[in-house]
């Protein structure tokens, strides 16, 4: 494939050094910050969108990586060239109405995500499954917390919330989270402290850390805690590739059209899924 990435920081750098392990090409480098010649592979550098198809190479897919504020105005500045557009940036989906509306007008593709990790998807699996079997052992109470390093933009983070969709689609008596610190005005609705069907789910910003995830089911007796710990970002840029052969269809040289998330990825590469 011949991409264009669209951000080039930490995880630009990152998934540039995936794909060219991968065998593919990047056509160009879109960043305001990238002096000359400073890409791993040499690729060419635009400091503004949108690009033209042919200053970008005519690139296969475009790979998006950029802020809060300016991803949705990137992605439909990518579609309206009619490229397949991956996006991992957080924090923007307020947004995602309009986005897809383009992606329809556009006969194109937009696979999101707030986390490419395979390891982070198969864990919201986990998750969920887990959720669902402790919903009828009510002295089972569910906790959260998220950890990231302290230059992270979003809170809390887009995996955190994702993970709690998952976790309230399966799990009937809790119905709401609470984000961030101890929820004392929520406390007063009941003289036994936190309502039953609020889930707390904290963060906390640290130094360099690439990201923690914990789900706490815990009762009087024992504790239940399942977590997921980054060590680095290369499950996450890996994983953003695959998800990009995957949009390209580079295996069945099938090109995909519509909205796509990496559930859709993991329905094809289970193979139980498949049944």
């Amino acid at each position: 494939m011949r991409l264009c990435l669209a951000g080039y920081g930490k995880m630009g750098k990152m998934i540039e050094k995936a794909a060219l392990e991968r065998g593919h090409q990047i056509s160009l480098v879109i960043d305001p910050h990238t002096p000359d010649s400073q890409t791993i592979s040499g690729a060419a550098i635009s400091r503004s969108f949108p690009p033209t198809t042919e200053n970008a190479g005519n690139p296969d897919l475009f790979i998006e990586f950029t802020l809060p504020d300016t991803a949705p105005e990137n992605i439909k500045a990518a579609i309206g060239l009619g490229k397949p557009v991956l996006s991992g940036t957080t924090g923007w989906h307020d947004h995602l109405a309009e986005v897809s509306n383009a992606v329809e007008k556009a006969g194109t593709a937009l696979l999101w995500s707030s986390n490419f990790s395979l390891g982070v998807n198969l864990f919201y699996r986990i998750a969920a499954h887990a959720a669902q079997l402790m919903d009828p052992f009510a002295e089972y109470d569910l906790g959260g917390l998220e950890i990231h390093h302290n230059k992270k933009a979003d809170y809390p983070s887009g995996t955190a919330r994702t993970l709690m969709e998952q976790v309230l689609a399966a799990m009937k008596r809790k119905t709401r989270v609470h984000w961030g610190g101890p929820p004392s005005e929520l406390c007063k609705e009941t003289a036994r402290g936190l309502p039953r069907d609020l889930i707390h789910f904290a963060s906390l910003r640290q130094g360099s850390a690439p990201g923690v995830h914990s789900l706490f089911f815990d009762s009087p007796a024992d504790t239940i805690e399942i977590t997921h710990t980054a060590r680095s970002r290369e499950g996450f840029a890996s994983g953003a590739i695959i998800a990009a052969e995957w949009l390209a269809g580079t295996e069945n040289n099938k090109a995909r059209r519509g909205i796509f998330t990496m559930e859709d990825v993991l329905k094809d590469m289970l193979p139980y899924e498949r049944i």
